[in-house]
């Protein structure tokens, strides 16, 4: 099974990418590229928890199945104070029912997290959704809003650092073909000055349980 996506972790790995083109054109006198990082979090719906799944009482089977609803359409504003980097995230859910017959409103608790450094979790906090049925509609939609917000001191990377990574390397140097993302202080320094906002459904160990299994 592929391991499940990260988008802190996809931003590193495109940062050792440029840094590496960086060294690729050592030859000119002056850098040619320059890390530019931004602090904004990256926004994503997590792993697993992007759908949900509920059944009627009995076995969580096919011919006992209710509603099926995903988080679809995530798109968010990241906007900058003296303090903090807040995101505006907004998102849709879809979802379809087994049963049309009558008018039904069903209510789904989902989260917003910020992540720090790929794994941990620094703010959560759960909401709900309202997804509203009319008498003999299958599929409805409904759109939700989130905000969440990062520190600016704690999203910041020390000038060393930075400067270690966008120092002017010449040709015969020691360390002129040395990818910077290389150095163990530099991956620590941005990993922990990584965030994400990621946002999915609140599940129950077994609901849980069954999105990782199908």
């Amino acid at each position: 099974m592929a391991a499940p996506y990260s988008p802190a972790l996809h931003r590193l790995a495109r940062l050792g990418l440029l840094a590496g083109a960086l060294f690729a054109l050592a030859a000119c006198d002056r850098n040619p590229l320059v890390v530019n990082r931004s602090s904004c979090p990256a926004v994503a719906v997590a792993a697993y928890v992007g759908d949900v799944t509920l059944f009627r009482p009995g076995p969580p089977d096919l011919a006992n199945m209710d509603v099926i609803a995903t988080i679809t359409n995530v798109r968010d504003i990241c906007t900058e104070t003296p303090d903090f980097f807040m995101s505006r995230v907004t998102y849709d859910v879809v979802a379809r029912r087994t049963d049309t017959a009558a008018a039904r409103t069903v209510t789904l608790p989902l989260f917003v997290a910020v992540v720090q450094a790929g794994n941990l979790v620094n703010a959560k906090q759960i909401s709900q959704v309202q997804v509203n049925f009319a008498a003999g509609q299958e599929r409805a939609l409904a759109t939700g809003t989130a905000t969440a917000n990062v520190s600016r001191r704690a999203a910041a990377v020390s000038s060393e650092i930075l400067a270690k990574i966008n120092r002017n390397r010449k040709p015969g140097e020691i360390d002129a073909a040395t990818d910077p993302m290389a150095d163990p202080e530099v991956r620590s320094a941005l990993r922990a000055a990584t965030f994400e906002v990621l946002l999915g459904f609140q599940l129950d160990d077994k609901a849980l349980a069954y999105n990782v299994a199908k």
